[in-house]
């Protein structure tokens, strides 16, 4: 910043400004611009934007981005999407990109219509058509069957809240009972999503889009490249099919088939790997943040030469009054974790939405079984319930050997899907923070049982202030609220 001497002492010439370019005076492309000249240009960011308008920015754009593949410029190019009725499989690619915000309609809170599911184009004509909708009907009937049956049981149940009204207990019931229903939606669901995404990032998801082998999900990718052209016609310009993600599911499947399993598929949890030393890697690198003049190595080795009273009064001293919204320092990531878990779908469309870690998911299909929630059998539901699901197991069977892709769409919540993942522990502390919590669905409140009771083993010291509710275990969790968590 620019100084003064005036009478002995220094007199700032400079203002300091923090304002909006608001999209609705600029383009989302002049505002990329904007922020990238500042590199070169000494102007305030507004009189950058005062001389350009949508010519002059698609010239920038076409000359850095694409000519010279300045791609982060197009990081500033934001736009907020709406997704209006698309099926909760192809949210699935909507949402496979990690430098993005969502917000989906929650089969949590909301009751689905029973004509709510999307046909796929695939089908329409084929033998399997028919079958098709009445398995939807037949799971949509029964899901809108369940719910009056569960909240039945639930008002006789479920603990009311010291003072609570019987209005207020009342509303309480029916996303209590949608929590055990929404095991039957199948992911032919349609779904409202909203998306706030920057253009670098739209452009690798439209590219995922039209490349996929749904044609719903292609569909998708054609419209939202007609829309966003009207916003960001050049940083969205040369998204297209792309030939290599279309190629290598096919040749890698193939290769994949004959592989056999050494593991006997079963509801289950595994960590597979940790850094061993992640702990005191993690007090290390916070030493080293700290202390000014020490080396990393330095600090590595007098950690490593510490008792473990020494580190467990360490950690202590670093995690004191630390209060609930308080996350863990950044140097946490220092310490890496890969889990191998079977969750049941309804779990891991929430799951997924931690897009930070890193995520390997296996397609969606009928062969690891399903689980029945401890509510739909105690209302009296199980045998309709489990009638519709043995019909999707075996529609699924029937249509995946024609084309599986297609044959996912049947697949309701309740079944288990195998997903490989890695996190550090930072990541940990909020996935289970979040996850864990009472409020949370049972389903993905095991899973974050499970994960925490791995890493509370792995790393003991700094697994103790994990802020899970005490008094639960995962296998609490599986015992109260499901009949099984894999039936064939």
């Amino acid at each position: 910043m620019t100084k003064r001497k005036q009478k002995g002492f220094f007199k700032m010439t400079k203002t300091r400004r923090i304002y909006l370019l608001r999209p609705g005076e600029y383009s989302p492309e002049t505002i990329a611009v904007a922020f990238a000249k500042t590199s070169r240009s000494p102007l305030p960011f507004d009189e950058i934007a005062a001389e350009l308008n949508d010519e002059s920015s698609a010239r920038f754009h076409e000359k850095w981005v694409v000519g010279y593949g300045h791609s982060s410029v197009a990081e500033h190019a934001v736009l907020h999407l709406a997704f209006e009725n698309v099926s909760r499989l192809a949210i699935e690619t909507i949402e496979a990109n990690r430098l993005a915000s969502y917000t989906e309609k929650s089969t949590r809170y909301q009751l689905w219509d029973e004509d709510a599911f999307h046909l796929p184009e695939e089908l329409v004509g084929s033998p399997y058509e028919t079958d098709y909708l009445n398995l939807c009907q037949t799971l949509f009937r029964t899901y809108l069957q369940c719910i009056p049956q569960l909240k039945n049981w639930l008002r006789e149940t479920l603990p009311r809240h010291a003072g609570e009204s019987d209005k207020t207990f009342e509303r309480r019931l029916e996303p209590a009972a949608i929590d055990y229903g929404r095991f039957l939606l199948p992911a032919a669901s349609l779904a409202n999503v909203g998306m706030t995404v920057n253009a670098r990032t739209l452009e690798y998801a439209i590219c995922k889009m039209l490349s996929s082998s749904l044609a719903e999900v292609r569909a998708i990718g054609e419209r939202l490249l007609e829309v966003c052209q009207l916003e960001t016609p050049t940083l969205v310009k040369y998204a297209a099919c792309n030939a290599y993600l279309q190629g290598v599911e096919q040749k890698i499947t193939e290769r994949a088939a004959g592989i056999a399993t050494a593991l006997e598929r079963h509801h289950d949890f595994r960590l597979l790997d940790y850094d061993h030393a992640g702990q005191e890697r993690i007090l290390a690198a916070i030493l080293f943040r700290f202390g000014h003049q020490a080396d990393f190595q330095s600090a590595y080795k007098y950690v490593l030469s510490l008792s473990e009273d020494e580190k467990c009064r360490l950690v202590e001293t670093l995690m004191e009054g630390r209060g609930a919204f308080d996350q863990p320092l950044r140097e946490f990531e220092y310490a890496q974790m890969s889990f191998e878990a079977v969750m049941d779908q309804g779990a891991y469309f929430e799951f997924k939405r931690h897009r930070m870690m890193t995520q390997t998911v296996q397609p969606l299909t009928a062969s690891l079984g399903f689980a029945v929630p401890q509510g739909i059998t105690a209302a009296g539901c199980e045998a309709e319930y489990l009638d519709a699901m043995r019909q999707a197991a075996e529609l699924y069977e029937r249509v995946s050997a024609w084309n599986r892709a297609v044959a996912s769409y049947m697949i309701p919540n309740g079944f288990n899907r195998c997903v490989l993942f890695s996190m550090n522990l930072r990541q940990v502390f909020h996935f289970c923070k979040l996850r864990g919590a009472e409020n949370a669905h049972f389903s993905i409140r095991r899973v974050a049982y499970q994960v925490a009771e791995a890493v509370q083993q792995a790393y003991p010291l700094l697994g103790a202030y994990l802020d899970m509710p005490s008094g639960e275990t995962w296998e609490s969790i599986e015992q109260q609220y499901f009949s099984t968590v894999n039936t064939c």
